[in-house]
């Protein structure tokens, strides 16, 4: 991966935590020529992470100047964090949390010092720079501290400032679990293809290639022409012919419409539920 030239990284990037999502964000922040030596990470199991970043197991007796804040952890585990961090955090310590179901309002009382705090709702694909992350603060939280994580996370694919912290788990449905409904739908693709006569094993090369081209064009025609996924559709469907018939189905009564938002819906009040601690 060549390193971005331009990018204004931390003087010190502090992870609390490194699983799955957390892991994903800080290897292509190192792909991307973030210096290891500055991160460190919190992790009991003492596991390391990669070549020339340390890892601790305990809270240290200070943090370095210039230090910027993950919270990566699991988000029941902010008691516990909040008590041996919030001492170490100045005003000029920004905070990034991925806590879901952790408002704003809760970091700021668990984090009284921090003058920069803001929310973050990446998804997986942020590993290969082609992520969505969410992201949300408040008036507290200058224009240079919001400019500041921007850039951090601008490597890691399409940044989205959210006006309302009200439709966090919205977007976290949409762009947080979506790539589990794009996996599951492509799995059925192929599936579908077997189910029709295709060996298993080339439907599932063809479904996998066929979506992944797709959203590539699909992305580059909205890029380029402003063309929506519904317009390509169309074009695609010649009036009488194979495509068109398929999406009379999909289209019927609005069933892949209502699917998807029953989907979306479903994850929405999960997520609510687990704000309320349900």
């Amino acid at each position: 991966m060549t390193p971005i030239p331009s990018m204004r990284w931390p003087d010190h990037l502090f992870l609390i935590g490194c699983g799955n999502m957390a892991g994903q964000m800080l290897s292509r922040w190192l792909d991307c020529g973030l210096d290891p030596a500055r991160v460190t990470v919190l992790r009991p199991s003492g596991r390391p992470v990669a070549d020339g970043v340390t890892v601790i197991t305990d809270y240290p007796s200070a943090l370095p100047a210039g230090t910027t804040v993950l919270l990566g952890m699991k988000p029941y585990q902010i008691a516990d964090v909040a008590a041996a961090l919030a001492p170490l955090c100045r005003a000029d310590t920004p905070i990034i949390s991925i806590l879901a179901g952790t408002t704003l309002a809760d970091l700021r009382a668990r984090f009284p010092a921090a003058r920069d705090i803001v929310r973050a709702m990446p998804n997986l694909p942020v590993g290969l720079g082609e992520g969505v992350t969410a992201l949300f603060t408040d008036a507290t939280t200058g224009q240079t501290g919001k400019a500041d994580v921007e850039a951090l996370i601008q490597p890691l694919g399409l940044a989205e400032w959210i006006a309302d912290e009200s439709l966090f788990n919205q977007v976290t449905a949409l762009s947080g679990c979506g790539p589990a409904f794009l996996f599951r739908f492509a799995d059925a693709l192929a599936r579908a293809g077997e189910a029709i006569g295709i060996p298993a094993d080339q439907a599932a090369r063809m479904a996998l290639a066929t979506v992944q081209g797709s959203a590539n064009m699909a992305a580059r025609a909205s890029a380029h022409a402003g063309d929506s996924p519904a317009i390509l559709a169309d074009r695609v469907a010649s009036p009488g012919g194979m495509t068109r018939q398929g999406l009379n189905v999909l289209d019927a009564d609005d069933r892949l419409l209502t699917l998807l938002t029953d989907t979306l819906a479903a994850a929405r009040d999960r997520g609510e539920a687990m704000a309320r601690g349900e």
